[in-house]
């Protein structure tokens, strides 16, 4: 590569950075005074916040005080005894990446980003679940953790496992190639017939770089489309959750995939010990409210 080469391209990814999670996470401790502590095993970075504001304003999710960072909030829930967090929000790759490298600097084993997207296959049933096993990288984050490519894999045993038992809850669920874009308002025709040709089903705000970030630092990563639209503007078909409950409905779902189904490949997941990948259930005043848990 030259000096006319884009820097995005030409990134020295054999040197280790100057600024590190654990420099801000001491910083956060330091001026906000955040007691210590180690955060669930299981985190799910959820891009709308829908889900997560329902369980606040339910109860079942508590704020976690022990997360040190100066741009989010963390909620647990107790998920049959098992802790789970969630934090809300974290839109885009640059974004849900920086907070997957502070997760994984307090302690998290495995994080999950449930996300929004967009159908690009036709032949995509909506409303969906798409469960990615690869992303094409058209976006920017990723190209700071490993070379230049068109795409990237996710490399986690996780995913065969999510797409197996997620079938188990009734909805359409499907896994495949993604489209990662860092500006869904540039998305034009010819891209998504292109992408479409080349086999992805959806387009989203993070999955790639979320993967690059999984391989460049052996964290087990996980990318679901919880909530699936015809396009990134509203559908006149109807296939977009309407209201926050209607999103919250998708986790509910969850809870009838099998616990100990999941718990029988724990051992596949690098790094997690005996702690348990499971879905777990849990019930509020008659409510059973179904999560992916750990």
């Amino acid at each position: 590569m030259t000096e006319s080469t884009p820097p995005i391209l030409r990134h020295a990814l054999d040197q280790p950075s100057a600024f590190t999670p654990e420099n801000l996470i001491d910083d956060v401790r330091r001026s906000r005074q955040v007691p210590a502590g180690i955060v669930p095993p299981l985190c799910i970075l959820e891009f709308d916040g829908d889900i997560t504001d329902w369980l606040v304003r339910g109860g079942i999710a508590k704020r976690f005080a022990p997360w040190a960072c100066f741009h989010t909030s963390m909620y647990t829930m107790d998920l049959e005894g098992v802790a789970c967090g969630i934090i809300a929000r974290t839109i885009g790759g640059p974004f849900a990446v920086l907070i997957a490298e502070q997760l994984q600097a307090s302690g998290a084993r495995l994080i999950i980003g449930l996300t929004s997207a967009g159908r690009v296959s036709p032949d995509l049933p909506l409303p969906c679940l798409v469960v990615a096993t690869s992303a094409i990288r058209d976006e920017g984050t990723s190209y700071h953790y490993l070379p230049p490519d068109s795409e990237v894999a996710c490399k986690s045993p996780v995913v065969p496992l999510l797409e197996r038992e997620l079938i188990a809850t009734g909805w359409a669920v499907r896994s495949g190639k993604v489209w990662t874009t860092d500006a869904p308002y540039r998305e034009t025709k010819a891209q998504l017939n292109k992408w479409a040709r080349e086999g992805a089903l959806a387009v989203e705000m993070q999955a790639a770089s979320l993967f690059a970030f999984g391989i460049a630092k052996r964290a087990p990563v996980a990318s679901v489309a919880n909530r699936l639209t015809g396009g990134w503007a509203p559908s006149s078909q109807g296939d977009r959750p309407s209201s926050p409950n209607s999103v919250c409905h998708c986790v509910i779902r969850f809870s009838r995939i099998d616990s100990r189904a999941i718990t029988t490949v724990v051992q596949e997941l690098p790094n997690l010990g005996r702690s348990r990948f499971a879905a777990m259930r849990i019930s509020r005043r008659g409510r059973s409210l179904r999560m992916i848990g750990q």
